[in-house]
């Protein structure tokens, strides 16, 4: 049954298909990484094994950063990193924001005027400025910075949930449930949530992409993953400095290894769009 669906879909949007796969198996091919990152990882990524900016070579087939640590070894370490802070920071969103905007939508009144200028301020501020600011507030750590870039989100989630909240809770269905005297929780969660709930996944896939950029932009400022801990955006800054002096592999690496973990997400969030899009189809 499953099969046959698959083939219906790839007949009719082959295209959106393929980008949904393409994007899927980028996403699916880091995170097997990151999971078997200490079985597969030929040194400690934390202590030096070699000299000081060696070159890619067999032995070391990423080079060596400043430190003589292997780059190849940090960037298989640092997947796991960046996968928790990202993942983790996007799922507290989703869940807070989401609930926040059935709240906000399915009462009205007071409560989704005040929720509703809380979250237009927190959206007015561009993304990456947001999570400086709070970042700059909590300082350095992985679970601080899951929690400025969760708030960065938490909005989108919200404004999203809201505006179908708004339009679902007027159905029939739902005034039905009303008049056979069903709770507000039952309303929420059983009638209204799993027809809104359409639109996640897209909006996940889309945010998990651009939380990659921002968690990488603020480990970059020294405003995310502290040291020594691997991480990409932290190995990017910390190869900027040798980079004019022709050590190109300590940056290069993590840089290819965030745009091709962001684009996964990208391109799966655009090929979702497409298939679930009700009007597109």
């Amino acid at each position: 049954m499953l099969a046959t669906t698959l083939v219906k879909i790839y007949k009719k949007r082959r295209i959106d298909f393929l980008l949904t796969v393409a994007g899927l198996a980028v996403v699916l091919s880091i995170l097997f990484i990151a999971l078997l990152a200490p079985y597969i990882a030929p040194y400690d990524p934390y202590v030096s094994v070699d000299e000081a900016l060696l070159p890619p070579s067999p032995k070391h087939i990423m080079g060596t950063d400043n430190l003589g640590r292997d780059v190849y070894s940090r960037i298989l370490y640092g997947s796991r990193t960046v996968i928790i802070v990202v993942l983790t920071s996007t799922l507290v969103s989703l869940v807070v924001g989401s609930t926040l905007g059935l709240i906000s939508g399915y009462f009205g009144g007071k409560v989704d005027r005040a929720l509703s200028i809380v979250m237009d301020s927190l959206y007015s501020f561009p993304g990456l400025i947001l999570a400086i600011a709070v970042a700059a507030m909590l300082g350095p750590g992985i679970l601080n910075t899951i929690v400025s870039i969760s708030v960065v989100y938490i909005p989108t989630y919200f404004r999203m949930v809201r505006g179908q909240t708004l339009s679902v809770k007027n159905s029939l269905y739902v005034e039905a449930a009303v008049a056979m005297g069903a709770s507000h929780k039952t309303i929420l969660f059983q009638y209204i949530f799993p027809n809104v709930s359409v639109i996640i996944p897209v909006v996940f896939s889309m945010n998990v992409a651009d939380a990659v950029l921002t968690e990488a932009g603020l480990s970059f400022l020294g405003l995310g993953v502290p040291a020594p801990i691997p991480d990409w955006g932290f190995d990017l800054k910390n190869g900027q400095r040798n980079l004019l002096a022709g050590y190109w592999w300590i940056s290069t690496f993590p840089g290819i290894m965030i745009v091709l973990l962001a684009l996964g997400f990208s391109l799966l969030g655009e090929g979702l769009n497409e298939l679930l899009n009700p009007e597109r189809r």
